[in-house]
Order: C-alpha cells, then sequence, then structure tokens
C-alpha cells in the first residue's frame, strides 16, 4: 500500500472542536475522522471504491445476505460451485 498522502488542513475551529467530540464519541482520532467522513462521501457519490465484506472467519464464505429472497445463491457470486449448489438445495 502507498504512504499516506500528507496536506494542510485550515478548519474553522468551530468545525474542528465538532470534529474533535464527534471523533471522541467514535474513539477515533480527528484525522481518522475526516478520513471516513471523506471517504463515506466519495463512496455514496460513486468516486471511491466501496469497502470489501470480511468474512466472519478465515476462510469462510461472506455471510448470506448477499443471497437473494429465495435463499439461492446469485450466478456471479464469488462463493465456489459446491458452496453455491448447497445453498441452492437447501433452499
Amino acid at each position: 500500500m502507498a504512504p499516506p498522502k500528507r496536506f494542510l488542513l485550515r478548519l474553522d475551529p468551530r468545525l474542528f472542536d465538532a470534529l474533535r467530540g464527534w471523533a471522541d464519541d467514535d474513539l477515533r482520532s480527528v484525522n481518522a475522522q475526516i478520513e471516513y467522513l471523506l471517504a463515506e462521501r466519495a463512496r455514496r457519490a460513486g468516486r471511491f471504491p466501496a469497502r470489501r465484506a470480511k468474512p466472519s472467519h478465515a476462510g469462510q464464505p461472506p455471510d448470506a445476505s448477499s443471497n437473494d429472497a429465495e435463499g439461492e445463491a446469485d450466478a456471479g457470486s464469488d462463493q465456489p460451485e459446491p458452496i453455491r449448489r448447497a445453498a441452492a438445495e437447501t433452499a
């Protein structure tokens, strides 16, 4: 991963205080809070890639929330064929 970019950011003191309080509530540094807010807004605008879903345990597929309403895996699923087949059989 490339090292983070550094730059000077000037903020209104009242905005900085609001961000500090919000960061404290979320157990983040002010810098991490600003980065989080900017990344979320960029994702919503379609200008930054979405976060990848992390499996709950190493080596296990992501939870079934990506399946459709009938419980069948999508044809383009990331799951290996045997898992997709088993999911379709249990539906």
